[in-house]
């Protein structure tokens, strides 16, 4: 159950549904990164004190997709860490994505066309019809980002298996608020600043080991190290033997304010944050005499001036798709929703 005690630990005022843009810290995060910044201006602290956050983020993750952390690679963006992935997809494949995809999934793989790599986009309603034995690749988000759709990912899954074909899944809009296990997935991506709380800059790639074995890490740098401290100068090549050969050189600063983020979910419980998100957005849609639904995200038609009544509400929303967004996280309570749904009626 999340409570007023426990959300306490915000300060964010009322309003704001838009953690599917940005998610807001705990006082926690914003209390590193505070620390963090003096001990920047002062020179207070070796640049390995920061660094440790990492390793601690790759863990939590991990935990939070049931997955073992040495499967985890750590970077700055979903499509950073899809692109050597994208480029290690063997020249004349076919890669089956929603049309509605965000395009951080999408992008990636358009760019591979001068090797022959056909990219197919179908509704994702008919994405699972569309997985056959043609498919090389099949990509799409497990929470889709405009209309909060949730995928049906054990069919998915399963008709990628049957195909031979390779799962790529972007759990950026689920991770955080939707219980997510990764252990069947070939590829699972997801960026922290919105459902995670982190500060922008944090992302994550879930690999299994028989995949990341055919994909050459193509930013490898020093971080990329088995042992990074031993990876600063020449040659030879000497990479990390699990995900960790995918990791780039992180700003520092931005996993400082990961690790506390992240504590807090956890220690709320996912499957509780999901009963308190959920049970929030269908208030919501009860109001507006919206059907019920399984997703914390909520999208709707609304006219200009309901749109004009939101803004003057002073309540933080998107327009996605030609329709409003609004997404209930675990800061959020019943008085955000009557006040939005106030506004729009």
């Amino acid at each position: 159950m999340i409570d007023a005690a426990f959300q306490s630990q915000w300060t964010s005022r009322r309003g704001y549904l838009n953690t599917t843009s940005y998610g807001l810290p705990p006082r926690s995060t914003v209390a590193a990164l505070r620390k963090v910044l003096g001990e920047w201006q002062d020179g207070a602290c070796p640049w390995e004190d920061w660094e440790v956050c990492v390793g601690q983020a790759r863990d939590l993750f991990a935990l939070l997709v049931n997955v073992t952390p040495d499967t985890v690679a750590t970077g700055a963006a979903v499509s950073q860490l899809l692109a050597p992935i994208a480029a290690a997809i063997p020249a004349g494949s076919r890669v089956v994505v929603p049309v509605e995809e965000f395009t951080s999934n999408l992008f990636p793989y358009l760019v591979q066309a001068h090797r022959g790599v056909e990219v197919v986009t179908v509704p994702a309603a008919e994405l699972l019809s569309a997985i056959d034995e043609r498919a090389d690749v099949v990509a799409f988000s497990l929470v889709q980002s405009a209309s909060g759709t949730i995928a049906r990912l054990d069919k998915l899954l399963a008709a990628c298996r049957a195909n031979g074909a390779l799962s790529i899944v972007d759990a950026t809009q689920a991770v955080g608020w939707q219980p997510v296990d990764a252990s069947g997935v070939d590829v699972l991506l997801c960026a922290a600043y919105k459902w995670l709380m982190a500060p922008r800059g944090v992302a994550f790639a879930v690999v299994r080991p028989e995949i990341a074995d055919r994909i050459p890490p193509l930013a490898a740098g020093w971080y990329a190290g088995e042992d990074f401290h031993q990876s600063y100068y020449g040659p030879p090549l000497r990479l990390a033997s699990d995900a960790r050969r995918f990791d780039i050189s992180p700003a520092w600063f931005c996993w400082v304010g990961a690790v506390p983020s992240m504590r807090t979910l956890l220690d709320a419980g996912i499957d509780a944050v999901h009963e308190h998100n959920v049970g929030l957005a269908n208030a919501f849609r009860t109001a507006l005499d919206l059907p019920v639904s399984d997703s914390a995200i909520v999208s709707c038609d609304i006219d200009a001036a309901a749109s004009e009544r939101l803004a003057a509400a002073n309540v933080s929303s998107a327009v996605r798709a030609g329709r409003v967004r609004l997404a209930f996280h675990l800061y959020n309570t019943m008085a955000d929703v009557e006040l939005a749904a106030d506004a729009i009626r």
